[in-house]
């Protein structure tokens, strides 16, 4: 293990919980480990469903609709 790494252990023992397994969820995807980076709590995993299904049916959002997303947020 290099020095580095090293010492970004010791900094995310102080994390929570909930954030080291964050890390380590992203740590493992760079080292090839087959599995979800992010887990998704039943309500978001229904709403990915839902998103899925409505883009396999075609239904996407209009220019203008994106546009104000974006504008929305200063983009």
């Amino acid at each position: 293990m290099t020095k580095l790494l090293e010492q970004a252990m010791e900094k995310l023992r102080n994390l929570p919980p909930e954030l080291q397994d964050n890390v380590a969820r992203v740590m493992l995807m760079y080292a090839g480990e087959d599995g979800s980076v992010i887990q998704l709590s039943p309500e978001e995993d229904a709403d990915l469903a839902e998103a899925e299904a409505e883009a396999d049916h075609g239904e996407f959002a209009t220019d203008e609709q994106v546009q104000a997303v974006w504008s929305k947020h200063g983009l």
